[in-house]
C-alpha cells in the first residue's frame, strides 16, 4: 500500500459526511427541512401552556385538532420531499396551501413562525429541480478533437466559415424563372 492511495485510511465521519452530502444533493433537502420545521410550531402551540410565575396561560383553542392535523400533514409532506422527490411539486403546493390555511386555524399559523417556514419550504420544493450529470470527458485523440481554425486579421474568411453565426444568408443571384413563366405558379 502506497502513501498516495486514497480512501483506505479515511475517517468514517468524513465518509458519512460525503455520503450525506450526496444524498442531500439528490433531493429538495432544505425544502423538506423547512416544511417539517414549519409543521412543529403549528401543531405545538395550540397544546402548549406557558407559565408566568404562578399564572398559567393556556393557548389551546377550539381548533386544536385542526392545528394538529395541519402540523402532522406538513411534517409528512416534508418527509415526502426527502424520500419521494418525484412528487416535489405536489408536496410543495400542498405545503403552501396548508401554510395559508394555518393562519385562521392554528393560532395565526403558529404565531407566524410555522407559517413562514412552511411557506418557504413549499416554495423551495416547487422551484427545486434535479441537477444534470456532468458530461463525461472524451479521450483526447487526434480524430476526436475538433479542428480549430484561426484567421489573420486582413485575410478574408473562407466560404462557410460563418455558417450559423447569426448572420442572414445572402442569395447568390436573382431568380429569373418567375418572370419567364409570366408570374404563374407551375401548377396553375
Amino acid at each position: 500500500m502506497s502513501p498516495e492511495s486514497q480512501g483506505q485510511n479515511e475517517h468514517y465521519l468524513s465518509v458519512a459526511r460525503r455520503g450525506f452530502r450526496t444524498w442531500r444533493g439528490d433531493r429538495p433537502f432544505w425544502a423538506g427541512l423547512f416544511t417539517m420545521l414549519g409543521g412543529v410550531p403549528i401543531m405545538y402551540f395550540p397544546y402548549a401552556n406557558m407559565h408566568l410565575g404562578n399564572v398559567t396561560l393556556a393557548m389551546s383553542t377550539t381548533a386544536g385538532a385542526g392545528s394538529l392535523i395541519i402540523g402532522v400533514l406538513l411534517v409528512t409532506l416534508g418527509l415526502t420531499m426527502w424520500f419521494h422527490s418525484i412528487v416535489r411539486v405536489f408536496a410543495g403546493v400542498a405545503a403552501i396551501l396548508l401554510a395559508l390555511i394555518s393562519i385562521p386555524v392554528a393560532n395565526i399559523g403558529g404565531f407566524l413562525i410555522g407559517f413562514i417556514l412552511a411557506l418557504l419550504g413549499g416554495a423551495l420544493s416547487v422551484s427545486w429541480m434535479p441537477g444534470q450529470a456532468p458530461a463525461e470527458a472524451q479521450p483526447a485523440s487526434a480524430e476526436a478533437a475538433p479542428e480549430t481554425v484561426s484567421f489573420a486579421k486582413d485575410e478574408p474568411f473562407p466560404e462557410g466559415a460563418l455558417h450559423g453565426a447569426g448572420f442572414p444568408e445572402q442569395q447568390a443571384a436573382y431568380d429569373t424563372t418567375v418572370e419567364a413563366e409570366g408570374g404563374r405558379h407551375r401548377a396553375g
